[in-house]
């Protein structure tokens, strides 16, 4: 460790690795939504993450969010944040930085491969399932366990310690398209050698310092704004727990009805029907979620 503090040419390697990423993607969307029905409807971050990462890092527009997610140079620090090689990342210029709060109470539901921002961190979800930060995007596979693809090296992760991840916009059927063939090999990733030298970086540091402090004043301004508001508006606090709800007798069917029963609560997600729709036996009625999982209900008859 005293050798490492001691040198002055430390570099590493560090691949820039050049990933597709979805905007806005609809799989992001769904998550919000369903975060919004089934867990909280009047979270600061819905129903759009984009203009909360635009409210509390003082942007002056969505495009200066996109602008500043496709600028940014991604430096993987660690691999397998939550799960499958998953990448936390932060960007090298510490204006492309930005911050933001993670979900509170976290969603029950992610997209496999979604790209979020937590804190100051980037991470692309290594799999489906609950999760906290907030969307920009969607973008390919981090994890290929079934085929030997060249961007894996013989690893089923994809990344390194020190890769750099730099995004690209694809539309969402293009991702779709990518998502289908990368796993298979016929999709080629984009990825550049180079080396990651740490006295050029701390040089860039210098050079950079004001507009760098300036930067971090104004984003920590927008940041205790968005709080206050929190705080002024009620939404500081969040109370997961369900108000009680009174024992009742259940209303008396009339002719020509049938009780459909639950065998679990939960929360109601989707409705399947509409009113005065015809069902057979086994058709789905209603979608709940609980416990992180969705369960159909069917019809009786």
């Amino acid at each position: 460790w005293d050798a490492v503090c001691a040198a002055q040419d430390l570099q590493v390697p560090s691949r820039i690795v050049h990933l597709p990423l979805s905007w806005d993607d609809p799989a992001c969307q769904l998550a919000i939504e369903k975060y919004m029905t089934t867990v909280r409807k009047d979270a600061p971050w819905c129903p759009t993450n984009l203009e909360f990462i635009r409210r509390i890092n003082d942007l002056p527009n969505l495009d200066e969010v996109q602008r500043t997610v496709f600028d940014a140079s991604y430096l993987v620090m660690g691999l397998g944040d939550v799960y499958l090689g998953a990448p936390v990342a932060t960007p090298l210029n510490p204006r492309h930085r930005l911050v933001t709060t993670k979900y509170n109470p976290a969603r029950t539901w992610t997209a496999e491969n979604s790209v979020g921002i937590g804190g100051a961190y980037m991470c692309v979800y290594g799999m489906e399932g609950p999760g906290g930060y907030q969307f920009v995007g969607r973008t390919l596979q981090m994890w290929n366990r079934y085929r030997d693809v060249a961007a894996f090296d013989g690893k089923p992760w994809l990344l390194r310690f020190f890769d750099q991840i730099r995004f690209y916009p694809v539309s969402a059927d293009e991702l779709l398209r990518i998502r289908r063939d990368f796993p298979l090999g016929r999709f080629d990733l984009e990825i550049e050698h180079s080396q990651l030298n740490l006295a050029d970086y701390q040089r860039f540091l210098v050079q950079e310092a004001d507009g760098i402090a300036a930067f971090r004043q104004r984003q920590q301004g927008a940041f205790d704004a968005e709080r206050e508001r929190w705080i002024a508006s009620g939404q500081a606090h969040f109370d997961s727990e369900e108000p009680a709800i009174a024992p009742s007798e259940d209303s008396p069917l009339t002719d020509g009805q049938l009780s459909v029963d639950s065998h679990i609560a939960g929360n109601l997600w989707q409705v399947q029907v509409d009113v005065g729709a015809r069902v057979a036996a086994g058709d789905v009625l209603v979608i709940l979620e609980s416990m992180k999982m969705e369960i159909p209900l069917l019809a009786p008859s």
